[in-house]
């Protein structure tokens, strides 16, 4: 072969597009019907990694039901109630003061609250207790510090009343 004929058929190869290697579609993700709970406080875990049915809680963005293959999205929570549907004959609740909740792609939902007592913990009388005594301090004449105090007192004071009439 000859230089001129080796400079062309080396030109040639180098204008030609580089062929891409072929590839097979991968297996689609498994679908699944459990969320993988996982909520915890600064202290414990309360669920790691456990597979529920559904969670139910309070956003500021309004209330949600949460199941497997939810929208991927993070939610500020309201003083509230989460509710854990385990299975079809388990449900538990807890009042949180706040926190996030992380909705991921995966069928996983991580919950990061600073408080959180299981519902069943609470007494109607001791609540109700509390409240009047926020109350009281909101409408007295106390410093502004106080006042603040006492008015976020009476708001989860309210929440956690609220969902123990439920």
């Amino acid at each position: 072969m000859n230089v001129l004929a080796r400079s062309a058929h080396v030109a040639i190869k180098a204008a030609q597009p580089a062929r891409l290697a072929r590839f097979y579609a991968s297996e689609a993700p498994v679908v699944t019907d459990k969320l993988k709970l996982t909520f915890v406080l600064p202290h414990k875990a309360i669920y790691k990694a456990v597979s529920v049915q559904q969670v139910n809680l309070a956003a500021t963005s309004g209330d949600m039901g949460i199941l497997a293959n939810h929208v991927p999205t993070i939610e500020q929570l309201n003083p509230g109630v989460i509710e854990v549907i385990e299975s079809a004959e388990v449900t538990k609740k807890f009042f949180v003061a706040g926190g996030f909740a992380t909705i991921n792609p995966d069928s996983s939902l991580n919950i990061n609250a600073v408080e959180a007592a299981a519902l069943e913990d609470f007494s109607l009388e001791n609540v109700q207790s509390g409240l009047a005594e926020a109350q009281r301090i909101i409408a007295g004449n106390g410093s502004e510090k106080e006042k603040a105090e006492a008015k976020i007192e009476a708001d989860v004071y309210e929440a956690i009343q609220s969902a123990l009439s439920k």
